[in-house]
C-alpha cells in the first residue's frame, strides 16, 4: 500500500491559526462538540422506548421492527469513514455544521413520517448527517487538545457522553412518547440542531483542509457490504436460514466485503488506512471497540420490549428503569481518567469487558415471573460500569500518538466499528431470538418473548467474552502517555 503524497496531505495554501487553547475557550469548544455528539448519541436509543407506539401506528412486523433502529445505524456506521475523510477535506467545522443540519432536517422529516417506509427513510438519512458531524467531533478533540491530561479529561467527557447519550436517550424518549407522541423523540432534535449550527462558526475555529479526493469505491462497497450482511441477518430472524433472500445476501456481502478489501489495500487516499492498523494496541482497541456495542445495543433492545410487553411498563416508566445505569455509567467515567494515570488502559479495559459479559450471563437467567429488582436491575449497574471503565480506555488507545492530518480517519474507524459492532450485533441477537421464538413450545406472549430474549442475551455474553479474550491478547498493556 502506497503512502500519501505530500501533496495529498499538505494543508491548504490559505494557513489558519493556532488554535486556542486557554481553559475558558477550550471548555466552549468542549461544551458543543459535545452537545452535538450528545445529539447523535441519544438518538441512537430515543425511539427504543417508543418502537412499540411506532409498530402499532405504522404496522411494522416485531422482527421488522428493528430496521427503525438499524436503518439509522446501519447508514452511520456505513458512511462514517466517509464523513471522516470528507472533514480532512473541507474543514472539520464546515463538516460538523453540514452533518447537524442534514440531522435536524432529516429528524423533521421523521418526525411527520405518515407510514413505515417514509420513516425508515428519514431514519436513513439521519443517520448520514450523523456520519457527517461524529467523526468531527472526535477530531476537533483530537485537534484542540494536547495529548495528555487535558486530552484525557475532554475524553472522559466525550466518552461519558456516547455511553450516557444512549442511556438518556431511553429516558427521554419515555418521557416524550408518554407525555406528548413518540413524534417529538425525532422532533427534539430540530431546535438543538439549529442551536448547535449556529454556535459552531461562532465559537469553534475551523481546521485546516488538505488537498485530496473521495475514496467513493471504498465507501460504496463497503456500506453495500455491511448492509447486505446485516440484511441477511434480520432474514435469518424473520424466515429461518434456508431462507434464499437471506443466503443471497451473506453471499453479496461476502463479495462486497471483499471487495472493499482490495479497494482500499490499493487506493491512494483511502477512507479506511490500513496502516492504523499497524500498532498493535491501536488494532487490538479498534477490536474491543467494534465488540464492545454488539452486545449492548441489542440489550437496550430487549429490555425496552421486556419493560413495557412483561412487565408491562408504561414508556415513561421503561425510560426511568434505565437511570440507574445512567448513573452509574457517569460516575464511573468520571473516575476514568485517574484510574488511566495510575494503572493504564489494559487493566480497565478487561475489567469492563468482563463485567459486560457477566450482565448478559445475569439476563440469560431471565424468566418471565422475575421483577424489575430481581431480573433487571443487577444488570443494568453491571452494563454501566462495564461501559463506562472501558469505552474510553479504548478511545484513549486508538488515538495515542495518531498524527494531526491522519485525526479524522482515525476517529471516523474507531466510530464506524462502534456503531458497525451495535448495528452487526443487534442484528445477530434478533435472529437468535427470533429463531429461537419460532421454534418455542407452547406460552403465553410474555413467556415466548422472555424466553427468546434470555437467548439473545446470551448470545450477547459470548460477544462480550469473545472482546475480552481478542483484547486481552492483542494489547500490550504499555502507557499511552505519561
Amino acid at each position: 500500500m502506497s503512502s500519501p503524497s505530500p501533496a495529498a496531505t499538505g494543508p491548504h495554501p490559505h494557513p489558519h491559526p493556532a488554535p486556542d487553547t486557554s481553559p475558558a475557550h477550550l471548555r466552549t469548544v468542549l461544551l458543543i462538540v459535545v452537545t452535538a455528539y450528545l445529539m447523535v448519541g441519544v438518538d441512537s436509543t430515543v425511539v427504543n422506548v417508543a418502537l412499540p407506539a411506532i409498530q402499532h401506528d405504522l404496522g411494522f412486523s416485531p422482527t421488522g421492527l428493528s430496521w427503525v433502529l438499524n436503518a439509522y445505524t446501519l447508514t452511520f456506521g456505513g458512511l462514517l469513514l466517509l464523513g471522516g475523510r470528507v472533514g480532512d477535506l473541507l474543514g472539520r467545522r464546515r463538516t460538523l455544521t453540514l452533518g447537524v443540519l442534514l440531522f435536524a432536517g432529516s429528524s423533521l422529516l421523521g418526525g411527520l413520517a405518515g407510514d413505515g417506509g417514509w420513516l425508515l427513510a428519514a431514519r436513513a438519512l439521519q443517520g448520514a448527517g450523523a456520519a457527517l458531524a461524529a467523526p468531527s467531533t472526535l477530531a476537533l478533540i483530537t485537534t484542540n487538545f494536547p495529548e495528555g491530561p487535558r486530552r484525557h479529561h475532554a475524553l472522559g467527557v466525550y466518552s461519558s457522553t456516547a455511553g450516557i447519550g444512549a442511556s438518556v436517550g431511553l429516558i427521554l424518549g419515555g418521557m416524550l412518547t408518554a407525555w406528548a407522541s413518540w413524534r417529538w423523540a425525532l422532533l427534539i432534535n430540530v431546535p438543538i440542531g439549529l442551536a448547535v449550527a449556529f454556535a459552531l462558526p461562532r465559537s469553534v475555529a475551523e481546521t485546516p483542509r488538505h488537498a485530496g479526493h473521495f475514496d467513493a469505491t471504498g465507501a460504496l462497497t463497503g456500506t453495500a457490504g455491511t448492509t447486505s450482511l446485516v440484511y441477511a441477518f434480520i432474514r435469518v430472524s424473520e424466515a429461518g436460514w434456508s431462507d434464499p433472500r437471506a443466503l443471497l445476501g451473506f453471499a453479496a456481502s461476502a463479495v462486497l466485503l471483499l471487495a472493499f478489501a482490495l479497494v482500499e489495500s490499493r487506493a491512494r487516499q483511502p477512507i479506511m488506512p490500513l496502516r492504523l492498523f499497524a500498532d498493535r494496541d491501536r488494532a487490538g482497541a479498534y477490536a474491543g471497540i467494534l465488540l464492545l456495542p454488539a452486545g449492548m445495543f441489542g440489550a437496550f433492545y430487549f429490555l425496552t420490549l421486556i419493560c413495557q410487553q412483561v412487565l408491562n411498563y408504561s414508556p415513561l416508566r421503561t425510560g426511568l428503569a434505565f437511570l440507574p445505569l445512567t448513573v452509574v455509567m457517569f460516575t464511573t467515567v468520571r473516575l476514568v481518567p485517574r484510574l488511566l494515570a495510575r494503572s493504564g488502559a489494559k487493566p480497565l479495559i478487561l475489567t469492563g469487558l468482563a463485567l459486560l459479559g457477566a450482565a448478559g450471563a445475569w439476563l440469560w437467567r431471565l424468566r418471565p415471573g422475575d421483577g424489575y429488582a430481581a431480573g433487571l436491575l443487577g444488570p443494568l449497574l453491571l452494563l454501566g460500569v462495564g461501559v463506562g471503565l472501558a469505552m474510553m480506555p479504548l478511545s484513549a488507545t486508538i488515538l495515542a500518538k495518531i498524527r494531526p492530518q491522519e485525526a479524522g480517519a482515525a476517529s471516523g474507524l474507531l466510530q464506524t466499528l462502534q456503531w458497525l459492532g451495535g448495528t452487526l450485533g443487534l442484528s445477530v441477537l434478533v435472529t437468535v431470538y427470533g429463531t429461537t421464538t419460532r421454534h418455542a413450545g407452547p406460552g403465553t406472549p410474555a413467556e415466548i418473548l422472555t424466553h427468546g430474549a434470555s437467548r439473545a442475551f446470551g448470545a450477547g455474553a459470548l460477544i462480550a467474552l469473545t472482546a475480552l479474550l481478542v483484547t486481552a491478547f492483542a494489547l500490550t498493556g504499555r502507557r499511552t502517555s505519561r
